[in-house]
């Protein structure tokens, strides 16, 4: 029989392990982003027109989304706004940084924000996020957008204390609810989002086409099969509340083929969904003052052109006709770029749902 004094030192001397590869990877996250990677956050404001709608998860308890209602009550026209690898449990970043809400609702479209799933992608993933077996414990990952979250790898929080399953959320729980309580046409809505919300909105209309009969991605992530792409990753969910990629896939996942907008662009041609997808330069704009995280935007929002570029070149090789591509000669991976995407997307947005 072990005795437990033994076992006490095992587990401390994993722990001090855990806690010196997160000190190496710290450091690394460090030298790539003071202020966190996949999307830089701005000054908050709160929209009174939008209403809190929680609504039960199987796996995830109570989820809070946010609606706002079209301008002119219907109720067939619907869009979900997915958010960046920052989201925070409050309000979702479209609210907080953007007036896209309010446009939208003016050209009679119904918004839905789901507010949370940080570094979630928007899947279900295998595992709740853990680092070397150790169990998070107290303390939260709170989505801050001060700082690295790396030392949060031991906290508790969402999808530390349970099992991330947006795609079932989404798919199912959010979707029925807001048939059932809001009289929402399940069927022909749309989806779009940024960085990480860009790629999930594509694998949300790849596999739900009776849902999703539109999607949009801006500044998306659409070649993560790509090289160095995964430990790009790794390291911004660890920087975005101190999350383990390997707990939503394990590197040799067949996961990550299902998830890559890349591999997957055929299903996207074969179920006739709208598509928009869009990257800037990373060149900035007049508004873009120089500073650290003007740096740290022109570099995500370059790597993630690169991205686009790819993903437009498989779908021209697949002789994809029904997809817009738009890349401004300015942008960075910033909220005001993303905001004018929207924007520019909106037309086509209006005619491909409902």
């Amino acid at each position: 029989m072990q005795l437990p004094h033994r076992r006490s030192r095992r587990r401390s001397r994993r722990v001090e392990i855990a806690r010196l590869i997160l000190s190496a990877i710290f450091s690394l996250i460090c030298a790539v982003s003071s202020q966190g990677i996949f999307a830089p956050h701005a000054d908050a404001a709160f929209n009174a027109d939008g209403f809190d709608f929680w609504v039960d998860s199987a796996d995830m308890g109570p989820i809070k989304s946010r609606v706002f209602r079209a301008a002119d009550g219907n109720t067939d026209r619907v869009v979900y706004a997915l958010d960046g690898m920052r989201a925070r449990e409050d309000l979702s970043g479209w609210e907080l940084e953007t007036e896209v809400a309010r446009e939208l609702t003016r050209w009679n479209i119904n918004v839905v924000m789901p507010v949370g799933g940080q570094s979630s992608f928007y899947i279900d993933w295998n595992a709740p996020s853990s680092f070397l077996g150790v169990q998070p414990g107290s303390g939260s990952a709170s989505g801050s957008s001060s700082g690295s979250g790396g030392l949060q790898i031991f906290s508790a929080g969402p999808g530390k204390s349970h099992r991330y399953t947006w795609e079932t959320f989404l798919t199912r729980d959010l979707r029925t609810a807001l048939r059932d309580r809001l009289g929402f046409n399940m069927n022909h809505n749309g989806v779009f989002g940024l960085s990480m919300g860009g790629s999930a909105a594509l694998t949300l209309a790849a596999y739900h086409p009776d849902q999703f009969s539109f999607a949009g991605s801006f500044s998306g992530y659409l070649n993560i099969s790509g090289p160095g792409m995964r430990e790009a990753l790794r390291i911004a969910m660890i920087d975005a509340g101190g999350y383990n990629v390997d707990s939503m896939a394990a590197p040799w996942d067949s996961k990550w083929l299902r998830m890559d907008p890349f591999v997957f662009a055929p299903r996207l041609i074969d179920n006739n969904t709208r598509v928009w997808v869009s990257a800037a330069s990373g060149r900035p704009t007049a508004s873009d003052g120089p500073s650290f995280n003007t740096l740290t935007g022109m570099a995500l929002e370059s790597l993630a052109w690169t991205n686009t570029r790819a993903f437009q070149a498989r779908m021209l090789m697949l002789g994809a006709t029904d997809i817009t591509y738009d890349f401004p000669e300015f942008g960075i991976h910033n909220w005001p770029n993303w905001q004018d995407q929207v924007f520019r997307m909106l037309p086509v947005l209006s005619e491909s749902i409902g």
